[in-house]
C-alpha cells in the first residue's frame, strides 16, 4: 500500500503542469505549419466584458514573420475539417502583432462561451517555403474576464468561477467540525477496540480530504492574482483526493468481503469488526490497484489539457473509472444482500443498511452527477461534478463515522462489554459514570 501511494505521487509530481490563464511560451512557425496554426491555449468568457492581453518580446521578428493570434468562437469540430487558408480566414477575431503588447477586448455574447486561440504567420499555410532564421518568439498571453465591478480582471475562466469561494467555505466547515469533534475522536482512537482499524481508516481519509481542499485552496488563491497558481499545489491536491479514495475503496471492500467470508466460522457473540483473509484481503488490493491505474491513466491522459480537478472526467480512463464504481456499488449490493437476509437481529440488519448508505453513496455520486449534469449549461457542468462529489462523499464519511461510533448501536449489536468496544456504555459496571 505505501509503495503504491509513494509511486502515485512520484508520477503526479513529475508530469503537473502549469493550468493557469497566464500562458507563456514560444511562437514557433514550425509547429504553426504542421498544426495548420499552433494552439496557444482555450478560455471561456462570461457574457460581460473580456479582455486577451499579447506580449512578444521582439516586436521586429513579429512584424517580419508577420505573425498574428486567431481567436475562434466554440469551433472545436469544425476547425479540423477545414483547409490550413480556409481555417486561417474563419478567425472571428484577427489580432496583428505588430507591438510588443496589444489588448484586445472580447465581443460580448449573450452567454458564458469558449475561445480558442491559435497563433499563425506567413509560413503556416507554404509548405514549400524554407522558414527564414531559427529564433521562435517569446510570448506572454493574459486572458481575463469581468469581475464583481465589470473591471476585467478575473482570470478564472466561465467554469472555474466560484471554486475558491466554495474551497474556503469547505475548510471553514473541517475547521468547525475539527473543533467540536477532535476531542471525542481522539478518545476513541486511544481504546481501541474491534473496530479501531476502520476509525483509523476513516480519520486517515476526512484528514486528506481536508489536506486536499487546502492544497486547492492555496493554487486558486494565487490563481487569482497571477493567472499561474501554484501547479504543484494543483498536483498534490489531486494526490491527496487520490489516495483518500482508494483508502475508502480499501476500508469498504475489506470490511464487505471480510464478513461475507467469516460469517461461517465467526462466533456469533463476536461484534461486527474487521475481518481480514487472504480472499478478502486480494479483493480489496485488486480493487485499489485497478482504481489506482484508472486515476492515473485519467490524470495522464488529462495532462496535456487545462484542468483543476479530475472530477469532471471526459475521457476513455474516466468513463472506464466510473464503470468500475457502478460495478463495485453492485458488487457491494449483493454482498449486503446476502449478510441482510440471513441475519435474524434487526439491529444488526439497521446496522447493516445504514453501512450499505454510506458505501453506495460514496461509489455512486460521481456517475449519477456526471449523468444529471447533461442539463447544465456548459460552464457549470464542471463545478456540479467537482463540488457535488466533495459534498457528497463528505456526507459519506459523516454517515460511516456516525455508525461506527454509534454508543447505544454498538452495545446492541455486540454481546461484548464497553471494555473491547469504544465509546460504549457498559450496563453493570460503570453506570455510575455516566
Amino acid at each position: 500500500m505505501s509503495y503504491l501511494i509513494a509511486t502515485l505521487a512520484a508520477v503526479l509530481l513529475l508530469t503537473s503542469e502549469a493550468s493557469g490563464k497566464t500562458v507563456t511560451g514560444l511562437f514557433k512557425s514550425e509547429a504553426a505549419r504542421q498544426q495548420k496554426g499552433q494552439f496557444i491555449t482555450k478560455f471561456m468568457y462570461q457574457a460581460g466584458s473580456g479582455l486577451l492581453v499579447c506580449r512578444v518580446d521582439s516586436s521586429t521578428l513579429a512584424k517580419e514573420r508577420e505573425s498574428r493570434l486567431l481567436l475562434y468562437q466554440d469551433m472545436d469540430s469544425e476547425l479540423d475539417n477545414l483547409s490550413c487558408s480556409e481555417r486561417l480566414a474563419k478567425a472571428d477575431v484577427t489580432i496583428t502583432l505588430s507591438q510588443e503588447e496589444h489588448n484586445q477586448t472580447i465581443p460580448r455574447q449573450s452567454s458564458p462561451t469558449a475561445w480558442q486561440i491559435l497563433y499563425a504567420d506567413r509560413y503556416t499555410c507554404q509548405e514549400n517555403v524554407l522558414i527564414a532564421g531559427h529564433a521562435d518568439l517569446d510570448f506572454t498571453v493574459l486572458l481575463f474576464n469581468a469581475d464583481s465591478a465589470g473591471n476585467p480582471l478575473e482570470h478564472f475562466s466561465a467554469e472555474e468561477a466560484g471554486l475558491h469561494s466554495f474551497y474556503f467555505l469547505l475548510l471553514l466547515a473541517y475547521f468547525i467540525a475539527c473543533c467540536i469533534y477532535i476531542q471525542p475522536l481522539y478518545q476513541a482512537l486511544r481504546k481501541g477496540g474491534p473496530m479501531h482499524t476502520v476509525l483509523k481508516v476513516l480519520t486517515t481519509a476526512l484528514a486528506l480530504q481536508g489536506c486536499s481542499a487546502l492544497c486547492n485552496y492555496i493554487h486558486l488563491a494565487r490563481y487569482s492574482r497571477d493567472g499561474i497558481g501554484l501547479p504543484l499545489m494543483g498536483s498534490l491536491a489531486e494526490f491527496w483526493d487520490m489516495v483518500s479514495q482508494v483508502s475508502m475503496l480499501y476500508m469498504l471492500l475489506s470490511l464487505c468481503m471480510g464478513w461475507t467470508l467469516s460469517r461461517g466460522r465467526k462466533p456469533q457473540s463476536r461484534p461486527l469488526q474487521w475481518e481480514q483473509s487472504p480472499a478478502s484481503t486480494a479483493v480489496a488490493v485488486g480493487g485499489v490497484i485497478t482504481q489506482a491505474a484508472l486515476l492515473l491513466w485519467e490524470q495522464y491522459s488529462e495532462s496535456e489539457s487545462e484542468h483543476h480537478s479530475y472530477h469532471a472526467q471526459q475521457s476513455v480512463a474516466g468513463l472506464l473509472l466510473m464503470a468500475l464504481r457502478v460495478g463495485l456499488a453492485l458488487l457491494l449490493a449483493s454482498i449486503l444482500y446476502q449478510i441482510i437476509s440471513t441475519e435474524r437481529s434487526t439491529l444488526k440488519r439497521d446496522f447493516y443498511l445504514s453501512f450499505a448508505k454510506g458505501c453506495f453513496l460514496w461509489f455512486l455520486c460521481h456517475p449519477i452527477l456526471v449523468l444529471m449534469s447533461v442539463i447544465f449549461n456548459e460552464h457549470q457542468k464542471e463545478k456540479v461534478v467537482t463540488i457535488g462529489v466533495i459534498l457528497c462523499q463528505s456526507i459519506s464519511m459523516v454517515i460511516l463515522y456516525q455508525l461506527f461510533l454509534s454508543r447505544s448501536l454498538y452495545w446492541e449489536v455486540s454481546s461484548l462489554s464497553s471494555v473491547s468496544l469504544p465509546l460504549t456504555m457498559s450496563r453493570t459496571n460503570h453506570r455510575a459514570r455516566y
